[in-house]
C-alpha cells in the first residue's frame, strides 16, 4: 500500500503516552492523523518489597519471563540498581516483540521469542518452556493480567513466582475535547491494546461518548479482547491483528481502510 493509504482517516490512539510515539509515527507516516487519548498510566506498586527481593535472589531462578515492555523497564532498571549484572546462569524469554526489542535496548540479545503470534499460547509453545519439570521460573508483569502462562508452566512442573513490577491505573482526564472530535466526525477507527484499556475507554468517554464508541470500527490484540467488545456492547466485531505489536496495528487499520 502507499505511503498515503490512511489519507483523511482519524485514528484514535489510547495507548499510555510514553509508549504511543512509535505508532502514532506510523500512522502519520501513512497519511493519517493519530489523536492520542491514553487510557491507561503506569504506576509503581503499591508495595515493591516482594519485587525487591526477588532482584536481589535472582540467580536462583532458571528462567525470566517478560510479559511487557514495562515490564522490562521496570524490572531491568532495579536489576541495574541493585546488582552488579544480569545472572548468567538464569535464561531470559519475553511474550512480544516490543518487550524484546526493550530486552535489547538492556543488552539482552537472545531471549526466548515466539515466532509468529506473539501472546502467552504461543510462549508456551516453544520448545524451550516444554520440558521444565523443576524449573524455578520468575514472571515480571503489571498487576493482575493473565493466568494463563503461570498456571501452564505449573502445571509442567515448573516452580513460578510473579514479580509486579507496576500498577495499571487510568488517568483523570476530561474527555471533553475528545468527545467534541468524535462529534465533529474526525475519529474513524479506535485502537486499545488490552481489556484494562478498553474498558477504562469505555468508562472515560461517558454515557455520551458510548454511543459513538460502540459505533466506530475498533482494532485489538487478542480474541479475548474481542469477548469484551461484545461483554459491552460494540457494534460490529472488532479487528483483530495478527501479532501486538505497532507494526501489526497499523497494517490492521490499512486493512479495514482497503476494504
Amino acid at each position: 500500500m502507499g505511503a498515503s493509504d490512511l489519507a483523511g482517516t482519524g485514528v484514535l490512539v489510547t495507548r499510555p503516552a510514553h509508549q504511543a510515539d512509535r505508532l502514532v509515527r506510523l500512522i502519520e507516516e501513512a497519511g493519517g492523523r493519530a489523536i492520542r487519548f491514553p487510557v491507561i498510566e503506569i504506576a509503581e506498586p503499591i508495595d515493591n518489597a516482594l519485587l525487591l527481593a526477588i532482584v536481589d535472589r535472582l540467580e536462583r531462578f532458571d528462567l525470566a519471563i517478560f510479559i511487557s515492555p514495562n515490564a522490562v523497564e521496570k524490572a531491568m532498571n532495579l536489576v541495574r540498581a541493585r546488582r552488579r549484572g544480569w545472572p548468567e546462569n538464569v535464561t531470559v524469554a519475553c511474550v512480544g516483540r516490543g518487550s524484546a526489542r526493550a530486552l535489547r535496548h538492556f543488552g539482552m540479545e537472545h531471549a526466548i521469542t515466539p515466532a509468529g503470534r506473539f501472546d502467552s499460547e504461543a510462549l508456551l509453545a516453544e520448545p524451550a518452556l516444554a520440558d521444565i519439570h523443576g524449573k524455578r521460573i520468575v514472571i515480571f508483569r503489571g498487576d493482575g493480567g493473565r493466568e494463563l502462562l503461570g498456571n501452564t508452566l505449573r502445571e509442567r512442573g515448573a516452580d513460578v513466582e510473579y514479580a509486579e513490577c507496576y500498577r495499571r491505573v487510568r488517568p483523570a482526564v476530561d474527555p471533553t475535547p475528545l468527545l467534541r472530535r468524535w462529534a465533529r466526525g474526525e475519529i474513524d477507527i479506535v485502537t486499545v491494546t488490552s481489556v484494562d484499556a478498553l474498558r477504562n475507554l469505555y468508562d472515560m468517554v461517558g454515557k455520551a461518548g458510548r454511543s459513538w464508541l460502540v459505533r466506530t470500527p475498533l482494532v485489538v490484540l487478542a480474541e479475548s479482547h474481542a469477548e469484551a467488545c461484545r461483554e459491552l456492547g460494540f457494534k460490529h466485531a472488532p479487528i483483530v491483528a495478527r501479532e501486538a505489536s505497532d507494526e501489526a496495528i497499523l497494517e490492521a487499520i490499512q486493512a479495514w481502510r482497503a476494504g
